[in-house]
């Protein structure tokens, strides 16, 4: 008990941050904010958070704060470039209002162990409609205090000017049928207003909604008319990677997929998952998941949202150590951050790597990612294994930046799924 306590003790510190945000990645910055959302109004669950101007378009966000009482919340928007780094641009120059917003929709838990306050918003809304395409990162704030993030998320706005057409295969440069996967990219650039495809035009590639391996590549290899094609390119051959693994714990008295065993140790309910394994010597094999994403689910509610329940879930990955080496969890859930929130650690005593984190009930994909030492992206090869069959999900962005202009334009956004 003493050790799970000690563990748990961690994960839940993990969250505090100081007041200064200077990243600009999707995260929570306030030890009590949970379970960060966003969702597309056309409910398709792997809709990109990107908005179409005049379609109609609406993003959800949502997240939990774990407090007894409301706060008075605000957002604002933060533009960014393609590199998602703040714009210079005046807020004048893309938003014709002020740029806050009240968070005024909220409910409480209800019957839950843990209580909590759970707040939603749109983007984007009456308050805040940017005029641009592009980056924008959406940032939470007490409404007393501004420079007090308590989150952020990245979201977009397309002008789908520019029909981006992509295809897949295993063949790649490197390897047949192996190890890798390969895209090629056609973006048709007859009505987005692009004088210079050489130049102007970054096309940005992420796989299943990874950051630490997107890639940017800068020129396409040739033009057919007025399309810019990109292939046999380097930077657009992919680690296949392997199917994500899945987990439930929506139910408090039954066992869910993965789970080896419940138990109540107060103040919460603890739900140790079966062992992991390596899976990278092992064949591949199908599975239908949702590339990294999860869904809040109370087993018996239909209002899951302030039914569900907070309850502590135990990962172990029966792994030798790796010296140098950092483990993570990756998946929406840890919002694909490599931080002590998702750092797997390794327990001497038991031989695995160990995590515990306080996660709201319902059903997660996730995966283990393994950072060498000293470096910033993770591999998939070390313990999930690359399978060239895996059914990834590639997010392909386009924008466009003239040599005059100071911002970039996002002016096409398609999905691939698939292994060939």
């Amino acid at each position: 008990m003493m050790n799970r306590t000690l563990i748990v003790s961690l994960a839940l510190a993990a969250g505090l941050c100081a007041h200064a945000i200077t990243d600009t990645m999707t995260g929570m910055f306030n030890s009590g904010v949970r379970t960060l959302r966003v969702e597309h109004s056309s409910g398709d669950m792997f809709a990109p958070a990107v908005v179409v101007p005049g379609a109609g378009d609406r993003l959800y966000i949502s997240f939990d704060h774990l407090a007894d009482d409301r706060e008075y919340l605000r957002w604002r928007a933060v533009r960014c470039d393609a590199n998602w780094q703040p714009s210079s641009l005046a807020e004048s120059e893309w938003l014709d209002s002020f740029n806050e917003s009240a968070i005024e929709t909220y409910d409480y838990s209800r019957a839950t162990t843990v209580p909590y306050v759970h707040y939603e918003f749109k983007f984007p809304n009456d308050d805040i409609t940017p005029a641009m395409s592009g980056n924008y990162l959406i940032q939470v704030y007490p409404e007393n205090d501004p420079e007090d993030v308590w989150l952020q998320t990245r979201v977009m706005i397309s002008e789908q000017s520019a029909p981006v057409v992509a295809s897949l295969t295993s063949r790649t440069d490197v390897d047949y049928n192996r190890e890798h996967q390969q895209l090629t990219v056609e973006v048709d650039t007859e009505r987005a207003g692009v004088d210079d495809p050489f130049n102007d035009l970054r096309v940005v590639i992420s796989q299943n909604g990874r950051c630490d391996n997107e890639i940017m590549v800068r020129q396409p290899l040739r033009m057919s008319g007025r399309k810019a094609v990109y292939e046999h390119q380097q930077p657009l051959i992919f680690e296949a990677g392997n199917e994500y693994r899945r987990m439930e714990v929506s139910n408090i008295n039954y066992p869910g997929m993965g789970v080896e065993d419940i138990g109540w140790h107060a103040p919460y309910y603890h739900f140790t998952l079966q062992t992991d394994e390596s899976r990278a010597g092992h064949a591949y094999l199908y599975d239908q998941t949702q590339n990294g994403r999860f869904v809040v689910r109370e087993y018996n509610s239909d209002q899951s949202d302030v039914d569900a329940d907070y309850v502590v879930v135990h990962f172990s990955l029966d792994y030798p150590e790796l010296p140098g080496w950092m483990i993570f969890l990756d998946g929406d859930f840890t919002q694909r951050r490599f931080d002590d929130a998702s750092r797997m650690f390794y327990n001497h005593e038991t031989g695995r790597y160990e995590k515990a984190l306080q996660l709201k009930q319902g059903a997660y994909n996730y995966q283990y990612l393994a950072v060498r030492p000293g470096g910033q992206r993770g591999e998939t090869s070390v313990i999930e294994g690359d399978k060239y069959q895996t059914q990834n999900e590639y997010l392909i962005k386009v924008y466009a930046r003239g040599t005059l202009d100071r911002t970039d334009r996002l002016i096409g956004v398609t999905r691939l799924f698939g292994a060939n």
